[in-house]
C-alpha cells in the first residue's frame, strides 16, 4: 500500500488540478511550458488578455527583462515594472514545477512601494521639524555662551526663545510617541465601556488652559442618555483635545469666535461634533489635513505652537475606535470636525 500511495504522489497532476491551485491564487498565475502559456488564472487574464491561454509566453509578457528570466527557466525573483499597466510594480516569481513547466506569479508591490515612501517622507518632515527649532536653540545659546557682555534684557528675550524652542520640540516629540502608541494598539480593539459625557466634560476642562481659550467662548451640549461606547478613555480624551486646541488656536479673535462642542446618538452611532466659525480651510486642503505635518498655513501653525501632528492623531484613534471622521469647512464660515463612533450591539 505504501508503494501505491508513493507512486500515486508522484503521479503528475492533471490539467484541472492545476487550474484550481492557480484559480486559488489571488495576484495574477501563468503556467508555462516551453514557452507557452498552458493555464492563466482569473487575474493574469484580466491583466493581460482573455486569449492568453495557448499562445507564446513572449505575445502575453511583452516585457525585455521578465522574458529574460523567463525563456531560460531561470528561477528566482526579479522587481520589474509596467506589465500590464504603465508604472505598475510587480515582483516576478518564477518557480519549476517539473516537465520544463513554470510557475509564473506577479505579485503587486504597489501597497509595499507606497508604505516605504510614507515612511521615508515621515522621517525627512520629523527631522525638518525638529531641526527648526534645533537651529534656533543652538544659534541663542552659543550667542549666551560666546558673549558675557550681553545685556540683561537680551539675555532673557534669548532664553525665553530657547525656552519656547525647546518646549515645541517637546510637543513634536511627545506627539509623535503618541501617534507611535496609537499606530502600536490599531489592531487591538479597546474593551472599555465610555461614557461619552465623562468624556466631553474632562476635554472641555481641559481646554480651559489651552491657547485661545480666554479669548473664545466655548459651548457644549450633550444629549441626555447616550449610549455608551466601546473605547479608549485617554485616547477619547485625546481627540476631543486636539480638536478643541485646533478650534481654539487656529479660528479664536478676540470676541469674534465661538467653539461649539456636541454629541448625539445617530442611528447605532455616538456622533460627536466640534465647530467653529473661524476663517475656515480652503477646499484644496481638506483631503490632506489629516495627514502628519501637513499645515494649511505653515506660518502660522508654527507662530500658534501647533506640531502639524494633531489631526493625523484623531484619525488614527477614529480608526482604532472603528469610527469615522469628516471635516467639513467653507472659506470665511468656520470649520466642523464629527466623528462618528460605533455603539455595542
Amino acid at each position: 500500500m505504501a508503494a501505491l500511495d508513493s507512486q500515486a504522489y508522484r503521479r503528475p497532476m492533471a490539467s484541472a488540478d492545476l487550474r484550481s491551485i492557480l484559480d486559488a491564487l489571488a495576484e495574477p498565475a501563468l503556467l508555462v511550458e516551453r514557452g507557452v502559456v498552458r493555464i492563466a488564472n482569473e487575474p493574469a487574464r484580466r491583466l493581460l488578455g482573455t486569449f492568453v491561454e495557448g499562445g507564446d509566453v513572449r505575445l502575453a509578457i511583452r516585457h525585455p527583462e521578465a522574458l529574460a528570466q523567463i525563456l531560460p527557466g531561470n528561477e528566482g525573483e526579479v522587481d520589474i515594472t509596467g506589465i500590464g499597466r504603465f508604472g505598475q510594480p510587480w515582483t516576478l516569481s518564477i518557480r519549476s514545477v517539473g516537465d520544463g513547466s513554470l510557475l509564473i506569479r506577479l505579485i503587486d508591490r504597489s501597497a509595499a512601494i507606497a508604505a516605504e515612501k510614507m515612511r521615508v517622507d515621515f522621517v525627512a518632515n520629523a527631522s525638518h521639524e525638529l531641526r527648526t527649532p534645533l537651529a534656533t536653540i543652538l544659534g541663542y545659546s552659543e550667542t549666551l555662551a560666546d558673549e558675557p557682555d550681553l545685556e540683561a534684557e537680551v539675555r532673557t528675550k534669548f532664553g525665553a526663545t530657547i525656552r519656547a524652542e525647546a518646549k515645541r520640540m517637546l510637543r513634536i516629540i511627545e506627539d509623535l510617541m503618541s501617534l507611535s502608541r496609537i499606530e502600536a494598539g490599531r489592531f487591538v480593539a479597546p474593551a472599555d465601556r465610555i461614557s461619552v459625557s465623562e468624556v466631553v466634560d474632562r476635554a472641555l476642562a481641559n481646554a480651559a488652559d489651552f491657547p485661545g481659550a480666554k479669548q473664545c467662548r466655548v459651548e457644549s451640549s450633550v444629549d441626555d442618555g447616550l449610549p455608551a461606547i466601546v473605547g479608549d478613555a485617554a485616547q477619547l480624551v485625546q481627540l476631543l483635545d486636539n480638536l478643541l486646541s485646533n478650534a481654539l488656536r487656529y479660528a479664536c479673535e478676540p470676541g469674534q469666535c465661538t467653539v461649539h462642542v456636541t454629541a448625539a446618538a445617530d442611528d447605532g452611532f455616538v456622533c460627536i461634533a466640534v465647530s467653529d466659525n473661524g476663517p475656515g480651510i480652503p477646499r484644496e486642503h481638506l483631503r490632506r489635513v489629516t495627514e502628519r505635518f501637513y499645515r494649511v498655513d505653515e506660518a502660522r501653525s508654527r507662530e500658534s505652537g501647533g506640531t502639524g501632528l494633531g489631526l493625523a492623531i484623531v484619525k488614527h484613534i477614529v480608526e482604532r475606535h472603528r469610527g469615522t471622521i469628516e471635516i467639513r469647512s467653507e472659506v470665511g464660515e468656520g470649520t466642523e470636525v464629527v466623528v462618528r463612533l460605533p455603539v455595542p450591539s
